[in-house]
């Protein structure tokens, strides 16, 4: 089963409340928690225990899945508050950036080396590390995907596929055929829209608006398409960052649009 969530990063500028509130009356079936440092922390690993409790009565009160947790850092001593949280929580999924910079040999073994690290810790936590390829870093196209796949067998990793970064990767790669090389051992999606001029650009996805789905240029359907002839069971978290000083109307409206054209995407493949 596809389940359509959305990260609450799209919300930085408001609490958690408000963001799961929004993500819920737009049709979502699950939110995933930014956990993201810097940029939005509606949990914040410090102190998530004192959270805890909160997030799961809010969860519930929305009628919301706690579908995966957004940390984007490697730091192992994050990670592993990380995956207490996760734990705690009921989430299955954590989700990073790979580090490191893209074309270096170096940083893309050593990078290997922590990820398969930090997931046999997640595995021992009974939680995933899903990792996706990541404009200028030393994971940031397929070849370098199948390469970590290659390395890493641990139970507790996965690939967390982010098209709009396959997309505006160096080439400029399509992204179905991107996802249909990796999807046997996909964990997470991450989903969000981008101007057709920033194919193969390793520019930013664009302002918020313009990563609406449907609005840009990725073939969003043709990937949905892909994710549910797989079979397999996995979150799709609409990620649209850069929001933070929109107003909360600007706000819900991205939301309930790309909600509305991921599910007529899912109608059309049957998938819903």
């Amino acid at each position: 089963m596809i389940k359509l969530g959305a990260n609450t990063v799209l919300f930085a500028g408001y609490d958690l409340e408000t963001a799961l509130k929004h993500i819920s009356w737009a049709g979502y079936d699950g939110a995933e928690l930014s956990a993201i440092k810097g940029m939005c922390e509606h949990l914040d690993l410090d102190r998530w225990r004192t959270q805890a409790a909160d997030i799961k009565a809010l969860a519930e009160t929305y009628e919301l899945s706690l579908t995966a947790m957004e940390v984007a850092s490697l730091n192992e001593e994050r990670l592993l508050l990380a995956y207490e949280a996760a734990a705690g929580l009921g989430i299955p999924v954590v989700n990073v950036g790979p580090g490191g910079k893209a074309g270096s040999d170096e940083d893309l073994a050593a990078q290997i080396d922590l990820l398969a690290k930090m997931s046999d810790k997640a595995h021992a936590h009974g939680v995933r590390l899903c990792v996706k390829a990541h404009v200028g870093q030393s994971i940031h196209d397929t070849p370098t995907t199948l390469k970590a796949l290659a390395q890493i067998d641990s139970p507790g990793f996965g690939i967390d596929m982010d098209p709009s970064h396959i997309f505006r990767a160096d080439g400029g790669e399509d992204v179905v055929a991107a996802l249909r090389a990796v999807v046997s051992r996909m964990g997470h999606v991450h989903i969000r829209d981008c101007p057709a001029a920033s194919r193969g650009t390793e520019g930013p996805p664009g302002p918020p608006e313009q990563q609406a789905c449907g609005r840009g240029g990725i073939d969003l359907a043709g990937y949905l398409r892909v994710l549910h002839e797989a079979g397999i069971d996995i979150a799709v978290n609409l990620e649209v960052i850069g929001a933070r000083e929109y107003e909360l109307s600007r706000v819900a409206t991205i939301a309930a649009e790309s909600r509305g054209y991921l599910h007529a995407c899912l109608k059309a493949v049957g998938a819903r």
